[in-house]
């Protein structure tokens, strides 16, 4: 890794106040992604994979007609169009657009115009090349539990929306960084993405380990009693602010809880539902929490999740849309939710589910 994050001290030893919650401590990695040129030898968000060059790329089978969002472009051209975006605010009194984007907006429209003439149906065809959203080598995230001899996790996506849940379709794959001899130079692309965020910006990865404990909806009710209990909080000498004294489950939950960002383990970000038990469809084991692919690294109310090294920014206003430091990767789920992948504790190799949350 090239450069580091660290997570400020938190406000309140959490343990100190409410010694009930140390059985729950859970270890999570918060991955820290931010925009870099990563290798298929990194571990990284949006990067190039280490795919063996022998074995087929993976296509979504879907007829992908169920959703259309009206958005047309590739995944090249949603890059090109961030990258015009950062050098105009670089220099905002620069050129509108470079060449490569005049052409590239040139080839888009002839390219819709093409399809419009060609009539319905606008979605992709299928087979939909997979896109790369992660890979985390085990050396960089050791709390990765592979199944066998292997030793890297790649997890890829379909960037359209698929029923029920409005969502991209993902897919796990674990394999020996080892066994890979001869690596697939030039992986295909879908010919488009059904929307902008279900496109990683290439990130490198600065893991940091950390300590979790759940969100209050996640404590039984005795627990979320305790929590919510103003008293126990001035008993324990814990310096919150009183603008928290009728509401202390949520500086418990936006400051002492589980981390925001991208991460690997730890306990799972609740707030669009109430806990939703995901259960292992081979062998009924209750499953736990792979990977968290967040929206953004830190809003409003955990802004101070923010890494030591980036307070000055997390703090700053202005930030233009599309280049908050908060959203390094650039990916939106669920109307600027979190994707939770979760697994089998008891073999990694069944399949895994996923949640919109």
């Amino acid at each position: 890794m090239v450069f580091v994050r660290t997570t400020p001290p938190r406000p309140v030893e959490v343990t100190a106040v409410f010694p009930e919650l140390a059985p729950l401590a859970r270890p999570a990695i918060r991955l820290h992604p931010r925009p870099g040129s990563p290798s298929v030898g990194d571990s990284s968000v949006g990067g190039p994979l280490l795919w063996p060059a022998e074995e087929p790329w993976p296509h979504c089978e879907d007829s992908h007609l169920h959703g259309d969002s009206g958005f047309r472009q590739s995944p090249a051209e949603v890059r090109l169009d961030r990258h015009g975006l950062a050098q105009r605010h670089e220099d905002p009194y620069g050129p509108s657009f470079t060449p490569e984007e005049e052409a590239a907006m040139e080839q888009k429209a002839a390219r819709l115009a093409e399809r419009l003439d060609a009539g319905p149906p606008w979605p992709a065809e299928c087979p939909v090349p997979l896109l790369p959203v992660a890979q985390l080598y085990v050396r960089d995230v050791p709390l990765l539990r592979p199944p066998g001899e292997a030793d890297l996790l790649q997890v890829l996506w379909c960037p359209y929306d698929h029923e029920p849940d409005w969502k991209p379709a993902t897919a796990v794959f674990w394999r020996s960084a080892a066994s890979v001899v001869d690596v697939l130079a030039t992986p295909p692309e879908p010919y488009e993405a059904n929307y902008p965020g279900y496109v990683p910006e290439p990130c490198l990865l600065a893991p940091e380990a950390i300590t979790e404990y759940p969100d209050s909806l996640d404590l039984s009710p005795e627990l979320r009693q305790v929590v919510g209990d103003w008293s126990r909080w001035q008993a324990a000498g814990a310096e919150v602010d009183s603008s928290y004294a009728d509401y202390p489950a949520e500086f418990y939950d936006g400051n002492l809880a589980d981390a925001p960002g991208w991460k690997a383990g730890g306990w799972p970000p609740w707030g669009r539902t109430d806990p939703y038990r995901r259960y292992c469809a081979v062998c009924d084991a209750r499953m736990v929490p792979l990977l968290t692919i967040a929206s953004f690294e830190w809003d409003g109310g955990t802004r101070g999740w923010a890494p030591s090294e980036d307070r000055a920014a997390a703090y700053a206003a202005g930030h233009r849309a599309g280049l908050s430091p908060a959203q390094p990767t650039r990916v939106e789920v669920g109307s600027a939710d979190n994707m939770q992948l979760y697994v089998c504790p008891t073999s990694p190799e069944h399949p895994h589910t996923d949640l919109i949350q």
